[in-house]
């Protein structure tokens, strides 16, 4: 087991841990979470030796082996699945001490060595590495070709996940990951996940990503007011515990509060009456003794909003047989032929669809994304666009693009060079860049604080279509959420690839997928292509997707064939067969009912939300305040929504008793 016994440590004049006492047992799965800044990378350090407590002491199992993901990755001319394979320190000096010993004369003592050494090959699985190495870098998102390649011709973002393949192909006992997923894409997310549930070891991990943990853990740590608090189950039931003790800490702060005082009035009424004295001055001891209980704080909360668009074009923009990718140049910058991505694309976009992007590494997402957002011109095909389309577009790339030696205002005021200085320093004091941050170059800003800057740029602009890949990259769990509730009352129409699923679960209604080459439509939720992916590009079996829309041309085979003719009367002779056609019957009914009790179930969903919606805003209108002279904007804004809401309940609830018909069709 893992004992922190009254460790407290100090990272320059900043206390991060103070007497600290914590028990985390052998194979348990442990998500560590806290905000950003509260020390758990520096308990990783702590953990792996690389930083020494203050006070106190870590005590761990000598023999256990720890594996964690290296931070650099230099540019060798090495292979990919070779150093991957790396990872497994021990079984490469088995290889090393071979490799010498074989390169010595022959002798007696040299073969029993040699023969020492591949025994212990076959129990290190020597024999199974390359295929071990090959599938593990698969799941992680590498082709068989790109095994081979060096690894100086890898960007930072795949380097890293040759990292995590290292820490992964290492035989341990104790697994360290600091967000493992903010690399991956969903499908390698995916089947991280699954790898992680298999691990025997004990498991430590630092995530954002709240789907990611629930799926995993089965302890959470929280790192709070330099205390470590743990948690049973996963991130879900930490919330419900976090919550059901704040509730618990108000009541005994409220209670202790009128102790302290009960016993204040009593001193002050009689500690000047001599028949009274010795009464008062007890109750002056136990206020003394009485130890002052702190409010259980839950993190301070971060919210915006994206301010409503000034244009609503319908729809705001159409792709007829479009060929998306890139031109290829020669070394004088010369075009000399086309790379297609995506081909053949068919696509409109109508005002309030919110659409989750879906597919596999590689396969095209970010290339759509940039060609649907003008970055890249299509290769062929038409793209038109509606008359005052907005686009507010997020690239994985966008921190990137910021000016690192310039400040918040700088870079907000280079957008709306107009407008007064003090209202764009509410408006970022809006994202959490108070004082002198707002003025201060953003190069030593942490990640999370540049990308929250870039959303910060685009809801100024007020875009009616936010394109948005991968945003929740370097976002804490805080601001995630944030993201997550501003997304779900956007009015404008939403793209978004992200590999955070409660962010997606969250914000979208219906997803397309680009697979291969091709964009087509997935009648599915996330459950479906995670099971999709596990038969197909994680696994073996069908490349079937789930029921496609029946206008989609371009799409895989749907799984549902068309209802066949009713079967003709036959004699006792042909009952076996007719018995074998009418269960062949009830299957392709079965599956044309799928995804229409799909979409009824996804539909029930959102309507539920906006009748809560709804119901919210009715009672905040039923309040008298509301129409007070001070608060027309808010009123304004309440009556919009109330009306938004009706509009998009009644149309919700068309769409499902259209549903309804169509499964007692079906039925009939």
């Amino acid at each position: 087991m893992i004992r922190f016994l009254n460790v407290s440590l100090m990272r320059g004049t900043k206390p991060l841990l103070e007497g600290v006492d914590l028990t985390l047992n052998p194979g348990d799965k442990i998500g560590l979470i806290g905000a950003n800044g509260a020390g758990k990378s520096s308990l990783f350090g702590m953990l792996r030796g690389e930083l020494h407590p203050d006070q106190g002491e870590i005590d761990f199992p000598a023999k256990w082996r720890m594996a964690y993901v290296a931070q650099e990755t230099p540019p060798l001319e090495r292979a990919a699945l070779d150093y991957a394979i790396d990872g497994d320190v021990h079984l490469r000096k088995l290889e090393a001490e071979l490799a010498r010993l074989e390169s010595e004369p022959e002798s007696t003592e040299n073969g029993i060595a040699i023969g020492d050494i591949y025994s212990a090959l076959a129990d290190a699985d020597a024999y199974t590495v390359q295929s071990r190495g090959e599938q593990l870098l698969l799941g992680l998102g590498f082709s068989l070709s790109q095994m081979q390649q060096p690894i100086a011709s890898f960007s930072g973002g795949w380097r890293m996940r040759l990292n995590l393949a290292q820490a992964l192909m290492c035989p341990s006992d104790l697994l360290l990951l600091d967000e493992p997923t903010n690399h991956l894409d969903l499908d390698a997310i995916i089947w991280l996940e699954d790898w992680l549930k298999r691990y025997a070891g004990t498991l430590i991990i630092i995530s954002h990503d709240r789907d990611f943990l629930d799926e995993i853990v089965n302890v959470i740590v929280h790192i709070d007011e330099r205390r470590l608090k743990r948690y049973s189950g996963n991130y879900s039931g930490f919330e419900r515990q976090r919550a059901a003790q704040m509730i618990l800490a108000a009541g005994a702060l409220a209670k202790q509060q009128r102790q302290r005082a009960h016993l204040e009035s009593f001193v002050n009424r009689f500690k000047a009456q001599a028949s009274k004295a010795r009464q008062a001055q007890s109750r002056m001891k136990a206020l003394e003794k009485m130890e002052e209980l702190a409010p259980l704080r839950a993190a301070a909360e971060f919210s915006f909003e994206f301010r409503e668009p000034l244009a609503a074009p319908n729809p705001l923009l159409v792709m007829e047989d479009v060929d998306a990718g890139y031109h290829i140049l020669d070394e004088h910058g010369d075009k000399v032929g086309d790379k297609v991505i995506v081909s053949g694309i068919k696509f409109s976009l109508q005002i309030g669809q919110r659409i989750g992007l879906l597919g596999v590494n590689g396969a095209g997402k970010s290339t759509l994304i940039k060609t649907i957002a003008g970055e890249l011109m299509p290769l062929t095909g038409d793209a038109t666009l509606g008359k005052g389309l907005s686009i507010g577009y997020f690239a994985q790339h966008q921190v990137e693009m910021l000016r690192h030696d310039e400040s918040p205002l700088w870079h907000l005021s280079k957008i709306a060079p107009t407008v007064r200085e003090q209202e764009l320093r509410n408006f970022l004091g809006g994202f959490n860049f108070p004082g002198n941050m707002v003025t201060s170059p953003i190069r030593p800003f942490s990640g999370g604080e540049k990308a929250r800057l870039a959303l910060a740029l685009i809801v100024w602009q007020r875009p009616n279509l936010l394109l948005l890949d991968e945003p929740t990259n370097h976002l804490d769990l805080e601001t995630r959420e944030a993201l997550t509730m501003a997304l779900a009352q956007f009015e404008g129409t939403l793209v978004v690839v992200s590999h955070d699923r409660h962010l997606l679960r969250a914000t979208t209604d219906q997803f397309i997928i680009v697979a291969d080459g091709k964009l087509q439509p997935f009648d599915g939720d996330l459950d479906d292509y995670k099971d999709w992916l596990f038969q197909t590009k994680l696994g073996k079996g069908t490349t079937v997707l789930p029921a496609a829309g029946k206008d989609n041309k371009t799409a895989f085979p749907v799984a549902a064939a068309v209802a066949a003719p009713a079967a003709p009367v036959v004699d006792k002779k042909d009952q076996k067969e007719q018995k074998r056609q009418d269960a062949e019957q009830r299957q392709r009914t079965a599956a044309l009912r799928k995804p229409i009790e799909g979409k009824i179930k996804r539909l029930e969903e959102q309507i539920a939300k906006r009748n809560e919606q709804k119901a919210d805003v009715d009672g905040k209108l039923g309040e008298a305040s509301i129409y007070e002279a001070a608060n027309k904007a808010k009123l304004k804004t309440l009556l919009a929504d109330q009306s938004f809401y009706k509009k998009d309940l009644a149309q919700l609830e068309a769409e499902w008793m259209e549903l309804q018909e169509q499964l007692e069709g079906l039925a009939a």
